[in-house]
């Protein structure tokens, strides 16, 4: 049985919504932006700012700064060493999904862990995000905004891993939810997890 699940996602692909019915199904906690609150308190620093550098490449990388100073990095370094800190915790308690962040290359040394990534057709996605999160945005706004945010994530990716968002070497799962439905990616998931 796995017992830890990551879900990589592109925008609007359902991955959030196909974590949570993983999670609920297999009694698994679940978290996605909860892990910046978590690790913004655990960690003393503002929340609001935190927020802000969710899944974002900072502007300028702090070369000078020393990589072991964690109070002296620059914000955007300390949210991702706090995140990853969070993470691992999670992944040693075990029996959790984790949705974004980094979480399957965080954790891709750690035993009885399922890494998948959640795609779907552009059309599919701008229908789903239409009907559901962004009905009061016009059509092409939502294929901005969904450009936008997987063009962060892969560079958040790129940035903070040795890894590339959405290539199929470093996950365990690929799946397009256009094609196959969330319901049935939530079950086939689930299948392999229990195994």
């Amino acid at each position: 049985m796995k017992k830890i699940i990551t879900i990589s996602r592109e925008f609007g692909a359902g991955g959030g919504s196909i974590g949570r019915e993983v999670a609920k199904e297999l009694g698994y906690d679940y978290y996605d932006k909860s892990i910046i609150l978590q690790a913004a308190k655990e960690f003393g620093i503002d929340i609001e700012r935190m927020v802000r550098w969710d899944e974002k490449v900072p502007f300028l990388f702090g070369f000078g700064q020393s990589l072991f100073d964690f109070y002296n990095r620059p914000l955007d370094e300390k949210l991702f060493a706090a995140q990853k800190q969070v993470i691992r915790r999670l992944g040693e308690k075990g029996k959790c999904v984790i949705v974004g962040r980094n979480a399957n290359s965080i954790l891709h040394e750690f035993d009885n862990s399922l890494h998948v990534f959640i795609g779907a057709d552009p059309y599919w996605r701008l229908q789903r995000m239409k009907k559901e999160k962004m009905k009061d945005m016009t059509e092409q706004k939502i294929v901005d905004h969904m450009r936008t945010v997987d063009k962060m994530r892969k560079k958040y990716c790129s940035h903070y891993t040795s890894t590339e968002f959405g290539v199929a070497e470093f996950y365990d799962l690929c799946l397009r939810s256009s094609s196959l439905g969330e319901d049935r990616c939530v079950q086939l998931i689930c299948d392999i997890a229990r195994k």
